[in-house]
């Protein structure tokens, strides 16, 4: 059995079976937790031990029961910081996934940092978040399963990152499942320019005021609020973007 070393000398061993949750991606973050309200999360914080946020402290989370110690939910934050561009052909080759939950070792809290990179596969079909670019020197040991199309990425028997596949799909608001119906290729052309602009090189010339991505960005708020179809995920990836209309797009409804 495969134990994994998490930040603060805390660490838990692969099991057999992971989450059956589906993901929901805000795109805050992927959350692998179904209450629907605060007070159910609250709820379930107080029933479980683990990584979990205080006030404006937002690490990754990681719950467990406290009986079986099994993993019962996760939450990992987005970094919006992409990778440089220098660094994307050193990117590591990713094993093939292994299904697996997690199991305590002990139970106590903790606390795992949240990633400060992140890798966008072509199309971004697939979004790598790593711990910091070190990852990038060697390759990876494992990667892990733990719910359908979410998995933990294992360095030198360290967890280091997590990766989420089809993420488009998962687009929903948050305590709220996602859409079942698959999304529309509108709305895949437009979650890839959406975080073109939250992302850099885009984010900066934004800052600037770079007319070019400017216009982008009002094209963007446009076409999100134009599109009939698939309007759930379309709302979410507008609200991706409504902070930067409202500060540099001179946006106006």
């Amino acid at each position: 059995m495969m134990n994994l070393a998490f930040d603060g000398g805390w660490s838990a061993a692969v099991t057999g079976e992971p989450l059956c949750t589906i993901p929901r991606f805000t795109p805050d973050s992927v959350c692998l937790m179904r209450y629907t309200s605060v007070g159910e999360r609250e709820q379930f914080v107080l029933e479980t031990f683990g990584s979990q946020h205080f006030m404006w402290d937002a690490p990754d989370i990681l719950r467990f029961d406290k009986d079986t110690r099994d993993l019962v939910g996760a939450e990992f934050q987005m970094p919006y910081a992409s990778m440089y561009a220098e660094s994307t052909d050193r990117f590591p080759e990713v094993p093939t996934v292994q299904r697996g939950g997690l199991r305590a070792v002990e139970v106590r809290d903790f606390r795992h940092e949240m990633c400060t990179v992140l890798h966008r596969a072509p199309g971004d079909t697939v979004l790598t978040c790593l711990r910091d670019l070190d990852v990038l020197d060697e390759p990876m040991d494992a990667c892990i399963g733990i719910a359908p199309d979410v998995a933990i990425l294992v360095q030198n028997g360290a967890v280091v990152g997590w990766r989420v596949s089809n993420p488009v799909r998962y687009l929903t608001k948050a305590f709220t499942d996602p859409d079942p119906e698959p999304p529309s290729s509108e709305t895949r052309r437009l979650f890839t320019e959406c975080l073109d602009l939250v992302t850099d090189p885009v984010l900066d010339d934004l800052v600037d005021g770079e007319p070019t991505a400017l216009a982008r960005l009002r094209a963007a708020g446009e076409a999100l609020c134009a599109q009939r179809e698939d309007r759930h995920r379309a709302d979410v990836l507008f609200q991706m973007i409504a902070t930067y209309l409202e500060d540099y797009g001179d946006w106006k409804q």
